[in-house]
């Protein structure tokens, strides 16, 4: 069963069940009804450590203890991405000072760009950890399905 299905069938559900409460609450009440829930109507685009964790999970048939250890696997690579954003967005400031004055500053701008490699190479030995720990996680099989979702680009790290 492919993930996209389970969002079209939760969405039917809910859309079946709306008609009830509709009739019972009337339109603005049904409306009330599904924001103090959570249910925005929108598909939410989930990034971060749950949608990745999800398809993996399904597509390599991960057992629970597994889906832990991957959880807290992705969870750090989140953060080192979000850190190596925050320091890409620092170097830009730093550039943008260094182009701002009268002269060009070039000593800021290779302390700038200098941060943005050092936030590159953070990301690369986190992105290597990543890849370990999981190589390590999984059984044979499932490391060739893992292997054929990364040439096949249905999933990136």
């Amino acid at each position: 069963m492919q993930p996209g299905f389970y969002y079209r069938w939760k969405r039917s559900q809910e859309d079946r069940g709306g008609e009830e409460r509709m009739s019972a609450c009337g339109r603005e009440g049904w409306r009330r009804h599904r924001r103090s829930h959570g249910h925005s109507g929108v598909q939410a685009s989930g990034f971060g450590v749950r949608r990745p964790l999800r398809y993996m999970a399904h597509r390599l048939d991960l057992d629970d203890e597994q889906i832990d250890i991957l959880a807290g696997i992705l969870n750090l690579l989140k953060t080192e991405r979000a850190q190596a954003r925050l320091d890409e967005q620092r170097s830009i400031a730093g550039i943008a000072d260094a182009v701002e004055g009268d002269e060009f500053d070039k000593a800021q701008a290779t302390e700038a760009l200098s941060a943005r490699v050092e936030a590159a190479e953070r990301l690369k030995e986190e992105v290597l950890t990543t890849l370990e720990k999981t190589h390590d996680m999984l059984d044979p099989e499932q490391r060739k399905r893992l292997a054929y979702l990364l040439r096949s680009g249905q999933l990136t790290i």
